[in-house]
């Protein structure tokens, strides 16, 4: 029989992604979304025989007793808002998506025996003071900011997750993810890559945020989905959380002049003052997915950007 698999937040970023591979790879993809930021389009034109998509809140307890939801294999959990622009627009939301949310598919996945992945985030490191960041490292985080609602939803999300491993032995493994990028941002999603490629191509001004000294690690969209999926796959990784991301750092004016000459733009680079509570440096150690997973990245930054640059083109129109 297929192995079937549990996406939430299937119309976003990593959900459709993912979606995608399973689907290829012949699993039964069970897909829910509320589509507060997720895109029925990102979806579209999944194989119906396969592919059950439910509009629905993940916090609602009505998704435990869905007859689709039986004899679920493995839950990726993916639902949250993960732009700052949109979890700041929706604060209540993602607070709650990350914790009851999660709490509803740590029950799902001790009643069905299934494994888990629960994505975290880099920023339960918060503006860290230890660099690069190990796993064991606790982070530097503000709890009364206008990021808190995503970094402290997230951070108690994990510790959801390790009650559900140490109480009832739950195969859940957390991912904490580091900046993931391809053209299948949403061009408005406000991240540094979508917003940089799209105003190069259009030749708009590149808004940096600061002096663009400060460091961010991208990993290319199919190197995260692997991470995700080894983490899934490997049974050492119950119970651990693991740092999936490119320990490449790069200052983001670099980034800035990097994409304006892979568009050939003439835009000009403006400066503009750093958001509140915006880390300054963010870099993974990938030790132990390299040791529990063998995962690395193989995607470099100039060879992710060129396809991202490629497929916006195509998205915007512009020759």
């Amino acid at each position: 029989m297929d192995k079937k698999v549990l996406i939430t937040g299937v119309a976003g970023f990593l959900g459709s992604h993912l979606a995608k591979d399973l689907l290829a790879a012949g699993c039964v993809v069970v897909g829910v979304d509320n589509l507060l930021s997720g895109k029925i389009t990102n979806i579209k034109g999944l194989p119906e025989d396969r592919f059950i998509f439910k509009e629905m809140d993940v916090c609602s307890r009505k998704i435990l007793t869905d007859s689709d939801m039986k004899n679920i294999e493995e839950i990726y959990h993916f639902a949250s808002a993960a732009s700052p622009k949109y979890y700041q627009a929706s604060p209540f939301e993602t607070i709650d998506v990350n914790t009851i949310g999660t709490k509803n598919m740590l029950e799902l996945a001790k009643r069905n025996q299934a494994k888990m992945v629960y994505t975290s985030t880099s920023e339960a490191y918060g503006d860290p003071e230890v660099h690069p960041q190990p796993e064991t490292y606790r982070g530097n985080v503000n709890t009364w900011g206008p990021r808190a609602c995503y970094d402290e939803a997230k951070r108690l999300g994990e510790v959801l997750c390790y009650l559900y491993f140490t109480e009832y032995q739950t195969k859940v493994k957390v991912a904490r993810i580091f900046n993931t990028y391809s053209a299948g941002l949403a061009n408005d999603d406000g991240r540094v890559i979508s917003n940089f490629v799209t105003q190069a191509l259009k030749g708009e001004d590149i808004t940096v945020y600061g002096d663009g000294t400060q460091t961010r690690s991208f990993c290319y969209v199919t190197d995260t989905i692997n991470g995700l999926k080894l983490l899934m796959e490997k049974d050492e990784a119950n119970g651990e959380i693991i740092n999936i991301g490119n320990p490449v750092e790069f200052p983001i004016l670099e980034v800035a002049h990097l994409v304006k000459g892979l568009v050939n733009s003439e835009s000009i680079i403006t400066f503009h003052p750093l958001p509140k509570d915006d880390p300054k440096v963010r870099r993974p150690d990938i030790e132990k997915a390299k040791r529990l997973l063998g995962w690395e990245p193989v995607y470099s930054l100039e060879e992710g950007l060129a396809l991202t640059v490629m497929e916006y083109r195509t998205k915007l129109e512009i020759q």
